[in-house]
């Protein structure tokens, strides 16, 4: 299991990587080469690590462990097919996890990083209304029944995909560079990033990739079917490249435009929802 979250680890970052370098070519700028995320990770589990006079020592390093915890628990939930509803029970989890980690420092930079990642748990709210469409159409959260169906019926993708298009939204919200990235806008310089470094910072940029390749993967599962490991990395690789574009050619919102789209995504799918269950 190990070599399994390792590999989910070193493709999430590689991911980035290539995120970064889209990002770059689409603004007409070369870009750092695509293992970059990779070598950040590397350097900062080699940095001096120290905890700052003004945090709080206790939450400022069980963040960390926790946020880690979190994603390798989402990621054997993944790969054993169990509980939709339970993957993204860890996702929640995590914002809680991001407030910590804002928190902790004494900064105010991530502080303000904290305060932000509360507003953006709209992105919640389309992932929620997703899970009762997915529900809805298939009759089961469990993943490997919602495979299953789709053997039989067919991709989700298009009967669902006003939960597809919620949960797309609902991964651009956690990649960088993105439009309803407030948590890490420029004036915050690295939002409730920017006071953990070292191997601190290395063990967040390892679960970052985790969750990164976890909420990819799980997009493919849950909307295209069992297809096999090669296909499902190839189509990841595709998803990413598809939000690398929207996050190269949209703005970053502000914070309650962000919460508006978001919120409007939901009541979208809430409606298409309502739809099935009295004209279908």
């Amino acid at each position: 299991m190990i070599e399994y979250i390792l590999a989910a680890i070193f493709a999430g970052l590689l991911l980035h990587g290539i995120h970064r370098k889209v990002i770059a070519r689409v603004q007409g700028r070369p870009g750092p080469p695509i293992w970059q995320e990779i070598l950040h990770t590397l350097k900062f589990l080699a940095k001096e690590t120290w905890i700052p006079k003004t945090a709080s020592q206790g939450v400022y390093v069980g963040v960390v462990a926790i946020s880690i915890g979190l994603w390798v628990a989402a990621f054997a939930l993944l790969m054993a097919g169990e509980s939709l509803l339970l993957l993204f029970a860890l996702y929640v989890l995590h914002k809680i996890v991001e407030h910590g980690i804002g928190l902790a420092s004494g900064s105010p930079y991530t502080k303000f990083g904290a305060i932000r990642s509360v507003v953006s748990a709209a992105s919640e709210l389309p992932l929620l209304s997703s899970v009762a469409l997915i529900y809805l159409i298939t009759g089961s959260l469990m993943l490997r029944d919602i495979e299953a169906y789709q053997v039989i019926n067919g991709p989700l993708l298009l009967p669902a995909l006003p939960a597809a298009i919620a949960l797309y939204m609902v991964i651009l919200s956690k990649i960088h560079y993105g439009p309803f990235s407030i948590v890490e806008a420029k004036e915050l310089v690295s939002g409730y990033w920017t006071e953990h470094f070292g191997v601190w910072r290395g063990v967040m940029n390892a679960a970052f990739g985790l969750k990164t390749f976890v909420l990819l993967y799980a997009f493919v599962m849950i909307f295209i079917g069992p297809v096999g490991v090669p296909v499902a990395l190839l189509l990841v690789f595709l998803l990413m490249i598809s939000l690398s574009f929207v996050c190269a050619a949209t703005p970053m919102l502000a914070p309650y435009d962000s919460v508006t789209v978001q919120t409007v995504t939901t009541a979208l799918v809430a409606c298409y929802i309502i739809y099935l269950g009295v004209f279908a």
